[in-house]
């Protein structure tokens, strides 16, 4: 009975790990896209440096082609007859500043630490190393960016860029929902830079 209840259980951790999640994202957007203008074709345009890693540019470019699509863009079937151009990015930068230099993270002894994984508040150690169960788990910020360029006389046109922080390094399974979040207003560079844009993972 026990070892079923406890198969039911992860069972039911897996179906949930395996269900959508909200990452909630900072966006900010520029756009220059003109107001008659409509989304039709792009193709994908690669950097250089992103040639010479042609595997982690296809990730990129499939993780954002879902958002362009329900932004209202097709890819096209020739991509030297392509109406606009596509240039992405993404990257991982570990926030090396400790929280304890920011004056918001001290009150009077109240410090926040990491307790076994879970944020923790405790008002009665002055001090990150009074307590040898506490430690300090590093955070990462992660982005992406994209350039929608118009392909015969590459002006840009419309610029993205998406941050959201988190403990894990890992940005792989986000690419989808952050480039969503980016297009979610096509094409409103929307009323504040940056602002707050909530979408689903799915994993």
């Amino acid at each position: 009975m026990w070892k079923a209840m406890m198969a039911l259980a992860t069972a039911v951790a897996l179906t949930g790990c395996a269900g959508m999640r909200e990452l909630s994202n900072d966006v900010s957007t520029y756009s220059l896209w003109p107001a008659d203008r409509k989304p039709t074709t792009y193709a994908f345009e690669r950097l250089p440096s992103q040639q010479t890693v042609p595997q982690q540019a296809q990730l990129l470019e499939d993780a954002a082609a879902r958002a362009l699509q329900q932004a209202g863009f097709t890819p096209a079937a020739d991509p030297k007859a392509a109406d606009v151009t596509v240039t992405l990015g993404a990257r991982v930068t570990p926030n090396d500043r400790s929280p304890y230099d920011d004056p918001f993270w001290w009150r009077g002894g109240l410090y926040v630490h990491r307790f076994y994984g879970r944020p923790f508040w405790h008002p009665w150690y002055g001090s990150r190393f009074g307590h040898p169960f506490f430690y300090d788990s590093p955070t990462y910020e992660r982005e992406v960016a994209m350039l929608i360029r118009d392909r015969p006389s590459g002006q840009p046109l419309y610029e993205v860029r998406v941050t959201n922080d988190g403990y894990s390094s890992s940005i792989n399974s986000l690419l989808g929902a952050m480039f969503e979040a980016g297009l979610k207003d096509f094409p409103s560079a929307g009323a504040s830079n940056p602002r707050r844009v909530v979408t689903q993972v799915t994993s």
